[in-house]
């Protein structure tokens, strides 16, 4: 399960400097078996057309299940590693923001899976993603 003892201001703390900070991904609440986050549509997560990028998209599911794989692992024993990740974009945004949640299905001692749900600010699905984590132990 995840550690829910670590404040949400050290969990985004972790982003300083990153693609995270960049893209301007704030996470919001954990619970046992989810870590959730959100992230502003503008210029910064567009693509041409003015719609939010699905590469955006991608790298907010990415960071919302290896955020949660790690803060369900002892940091001094291993680490979590994007194995794979699909996505399927199912409604365009422009503006605003969006809200992901990343869902525990599988949490063994090797691999996690999430399921995450990217919603608008109706809360209308804009992306679904399956991502797997692999988890390395520390030599």
């Amino acid at each position: 399960m995840i550690n829910t003892n670590i404040p949400l201001d050290q969990i985004n703390a972790m982003c300083a400097n990153t693609m995270m900070e960049h893209l301007g991904i704030e996470y919001t609440e954990v619970g046992e078996d989810y870590l959730c986050a959100k992230m502003p549509v503008n210029k910064t997560t567009h693509q041409p057309l003015g719609l939010l990028h699905g590469g955006a998209s991608v790298t907010l599911a990415e960071s919302l299940g290896s955020a949660a794989s790690a803060l369900m692992l002892d940091p001094s024993k291993a680490y979590p590693v994007g194995l794979e990740i699909n996505a399927n974009h199912v409604k365009s945004v422009r503006d605003g923001y969006v809200y992901g949640k990343a869902t525990l299905v599988h949490g063994g001692r090797k691999t996690h899976i999430w399921d995450i749900r990217i919603t608008g600010e109706e809360e209308q699905l804009v992306c679904i993603s399956r991502l797997t984590i692999a988890v390395i132990e520390r030599s």
